[in-house]
């Protein structure tokens, strides 16, 4: 399964991937039609403030999700073909018990319309034909998707590369 991996040290804190996913999900798919949108979808991802610098983060669509075991009305599934935390709004009741369940803070309250009141995360925009919007919008590369093997072997091979040049610096 592929997931969105996150380089810290390249996060300018700029919001675009919080943008890119509002708009993405919005109705219309347009930034200036989704801004006056009746219900405006709020953000799936969340660029959160910590000391020295920020980071993304969003849905980790875990192995053993238990916002998934505690959906009293099934709307919370794993996608059997992506591996993917799902939401089907339609199913949900808005008891909220995901909100408290999730680990990571990254489901959240979203109007949904009239009355009801659904839940929102991170889908790694299914619906998107090119992948999660939050990628494309990183303007330094600060956001990745990519399986976890990949991700490690080019973790591996920056570090190599910057080691290398530091004993290099040393001689």
């Amino acid at each position: 399964m592929k997931a969105i991996f996150v380089d810290a040290k390249k996060c300018l804190s700029c919001h675009s991937c919080e943008l890119a996913c509002s708009v993405a999900h919005s109705e219309s798919k347009n930034l200036y039609a989704a801004i006056s949108e009746a219900f405006p979808k709020r953000p799936r991802v969340h660029v959160e403030a910590v000391p020295g610098g920020a980071f993304p983060i969003q849905c980790r669509h875990c192995e053993d999700p238990v916002c998934v075991k505690t959906c009293v009305s099934n709307a919370l599934f794993v996608d059997e073909d992506s591996g993917a935390v799902l939401h089907d709004e339609g199913r949900c009741i808005g008891c909220r018990m995901c909100i408290l369940a999730c680990p990571f803070g990254v489901i959240e309250e979203q109007e949904a319309g009239g009355n009801s009141c659904a839940v929102s995360k991170c889908d790694l925009c299914a619906a998107e034909p090119g992948g999660p919007a939050c990628i494309a919008a990183c303007p330094t590369g600060a956001l990745s998707f990519e399986s976890a093997e990949a991700y490690s072997k080019d973790k591996r091979r920056k570090y190599l590369i910057q080691f290398i040049e530091e004993e290099v610096q040393h001689v």
